[in-house]
């Protein structure tokens, strides 16, 4: 058995006699033992009352066990602290001052930290004073042959004392070499309150040399920050870009998108695209461990630039396939350069700034006409932006005007209900119902007599193909109660009329 298990054992045993005693002695009272109070005859009857739940109150041996617990885990602390001091003092030069050539010690230093742990030691005044400003200042104004310096409610005594070791080092950045990024930097806090520039120039080197984990990225901005020494090293630059080069996101953004339009291998270029969607979304208001957030401003030319050249692409794939009978060559291509579009579009409504593309597709009179003489088979992925925008103006995420929505409608709701059957079976059940909750939206924003002209085009639409026909009824019947049940009272306005009455 463990010294500590037994000693927890012994304290047991012991604690539990003494209750024991104190119960034979009458101290304190056993609730199984003391009778129940007696009720005389001439007491008045009482109601019975349920009993009040109430957390009970710890026994005596319940609180000499809790105690013992907490002192038990403060000398198993305790001794880890001593061991880890013990450990650094066994090597430092000022403990064996005849292996490194050194004399006694003409300081006593003691080192206490903020839970009372002390530790004394004797130290060099001419090491102390040629590397720390802190200890120059503390000893310089002093005479005579042995001082003594205190320093109390450390955070650390062991980083410290790893400190001072630092001091008799000629090359202190070789002593930290395989230490983690948390210890270095409490040593850099402990350099910096010493005023010890040698170890906070090795701490800096050293951090700019380690690679970081994105939670010690995180500290490392703080501390930096905490200290001032942002402006004053180069270990920031892994994280920090130079104002002058932010204005190369542009070409930066447009040179990731063409890359992934563009790419060869159908899977990177899905993860890649997968990728920046993701990137592109992480956006924050407020400043965080040194950290500011800030939205990614990619300017709105960029994004139409690329935007157009996809159209372009799609256009072209389109007018190849109704121009050749090799259609089935050109499935792929079409279906690519559809997805890549969508892309785009999801980036634009992402940032808000997809209106101009809603006018944009609304226009497209001459790529309906292609489509509709392309196969559904290989083009029902371009109906997809159109649903697109239906599910994001349906949202409120696109506010265009009345004759936009209009057109768009017009010009693309008729292929998305051709296309419908196909798009369904690439998609879930839930995609679906976007779809349709997208176009009742978009439908019930028109006016009563554009409502009841797309609707009872739906209307016959789906009669004839059921299932693989949106089901906006929903739509139909709000339209149906607007137009016949629902007439808005229209309050008269007051007038006033003025006469001029003859004098």
């Amino acid at each position: 058995m463990a010294s500590s298990d037994l000693n927890n054992t012994q304290a047991y045993n012991k604690s539990k006699q003494q209750v024991s005693t104190m119960l034979k002695q009458g101290f304190i009272s056993d609730f199984f033992l003391s009778p129940p109070p007696s009720s005389s005859p001439s007491d008045p009857i009482r109601p019975l009352q349920s009993p009040i739940r109430s957390t009970p109150s710890p026994t005596l041996f319940e609180m000499m066990t809790d105690e013992h617990t907490r002192d038990s885990r403060h000398s198993v602390q305790k001794m880890r602290i001593e061991g880890r001091v013990a450990r650094v003092l066994s090597g430092a030069p000022f403990r064996n001052p005849a292996d490194w050539g050194l004399g006694i010690g003409d300081v006593k230093l003691t080192i206490t930290g903020r839970d009372g742990f002390s530790v004394s030691m004797d130290v060099h005044r001419e090491v102390l004073a040629s590397r720390s400003q802190f200890f120059k200042e503390k000893l310089g104004r002093r005479s005579g042959s042995h001082h003594s310096v205190e320093i109390c409610e450390c955070d650390d005594v062991e980083v410290y004392l790893e400190t001072l070791v630092l001091m008799y080092c000629d090359d202190p950045k070789k002593m930290k070499m395989g230490e983690g990024v948390s210890k270095i930097l409490g040593l850099l806090k402990v350099c910096d309150a010493l005023k010890f520039d040698d170890g906070i120039s090795s701490c800096l080197e050293y951090l700019e040399a380690v690679p970081w984990s994105e939670e010690e990225e995180e500290s490392v901005i703080s501390h930096l920050n905490e200290l001032h020494l942002v402006n004053d090293c180069d270990v920031l630059q892994r994280v920090a870009l130079d104002p002058s080069t932010s204005s190369r996101i542009d070409d930066i953004f447009l040179r990731l998108l063409t890359g992934v339009l563009q790419a060869k291998d159908e899977k990177a270029r899905r993860e890649m695209k997968t990728l920046i969607s993701r990137l592109l979304k992480e956006d924050a208001s407020e400043s965080d461990h040194g950290y500011d957030y800030h939205k990614l401003e990619i300017s709105k030319e960029t994004l139409y630039t690329v935007s157009h050249k996809c159209l372009t692409s799609l256009v072209l794939c389109l007018s190849e396939a109704t121009s050749t009978d090799e259609n089935k060559g050109m499935m792929a291509e079409i279906a690519r350069e559809a997805d890549n579009l969508e892309w785009v579009v999801d980036i634009l409504i992402e940032k808000r700034i997809c209106e101009e593309f809603v006018k944009l597709w609304s226009d497209q009179k001459d790529l309906a006409i292609l489509h509709s003489k392309v196969p559904i088979m290989f083009r029902h992925k371009v109906s997809r932006i159109t649903a697109q925008l239906c599910i994001a103006i349906g949202r409120g995420n696109i506010l265009v005007p009345k004759e936009t929505r209009v057109s768009l409608l017009s010009t693309w709701l008729e292929a998305l209900y051709d296309d419908f059957g196909w798009m369904k079976r690439g998609s879930r059940n839930g995609d679906r119902r976007l779809i349709e909750d997208g176009i009742s939206q978009i439908i019930l924003t028109l006016p009563l007599l554009q409502q009841q002209a797309f609707l009872m085009s739906w209307f016959d639409r789906f009669l004839e193909k059921g299932d693989d026909c949106p089901n906006i009824q929903r739509a139909f019947e709000i339209w149906w109660r607007r137009a016949f049940v629902r007439q808005p009272v229209v309050e008269p306005q007051l007038q006033i009329t003025v006469c001029d009455y003859p004098s």
